[in-house]
């Protein structure tokens, strides 16, 4: 079985999808650990709902990312984790953590990679007009959103669909889609 942790800053709705399939036995995984650098973000009481230990930071308290990543990586040694999942955590894994867990770290984006890679991915493509949007899991490394593919999942998007209409419809794919991809890296050997 299969240790894992997730990395989120907001209000981790793919948290909870992750931890309610974990919790429901569809996804062979023990989830140890969440870590946030947002000490206010909802996700933290996500994490208590489930029973998970959080880990909160603020990256304000520390000199230089590999500080604060140097400190996340030792709770993670300590809890033998084997995947880190990224579930809405806004920071680029560094040095640091890459080093540490290059190949076990994965990312959810709301865009169809490699087009509209970053924070803005929904409006982006939206506002560039796109027809089909879809949701992309890979594999995290240095650059931006440039890890390779593990899954990606499109639609067609309606005339009348709002950047909201969207939105919702992207993130419904998720909450699928990255179960689904986990469940599957936590049956490989």
């Amino acid at each position: 079985m299969k240790n894992v942790a997730i990395f989120a800053s907001g209000s981790g709705t793919n948290f909870e999808a992750l931890a309610t399939e974990i919790e429901n036995k569809k996804i062979n995984a023990n989830l140890l650990l969440m870590v946030t650098d947002n000490p206010s973000a909802y996700v933290i009481k996500r994490a208590s709902n489930h029973n998970v230990e959080a880990l909160i930071f603020n990256p304000k308290d520390y000199e230089k990312k590999s500080d604060y990543e140097a400190m996340i990586v030792k709770k993670l040694d300590e809890l033998k984790i084997d995947i880190i999942c990224l579930a809405g955590y806004m920071r680029i894994c560094g040095k640091t953590l890459l080093n540490k867990y290059e190949g076990k770290i994965i990312n959810i984006h709301p865009a169809l990679l490699p087009s509209f890679k970053g924070a803005h991915g929904i409006s982006d493509a939206y506002n560039y007009g796109v027809k089909v949007f879809g949701v992309t899991v890979h594999y995290v490394d240095a650059g931006m959103d440039s890890g390779k593919i593990i899954d990606q999942e499109s639609f067609h998007i309606d005339e009348d669909d709002s950047i909201d209409d969207v939105e919702e419809k992207i993130h419904a794919i998720e909450h699928v889609l990255y179960p689904k991809v986990l469940k599957k890296l936590c049956e490989e050997k």
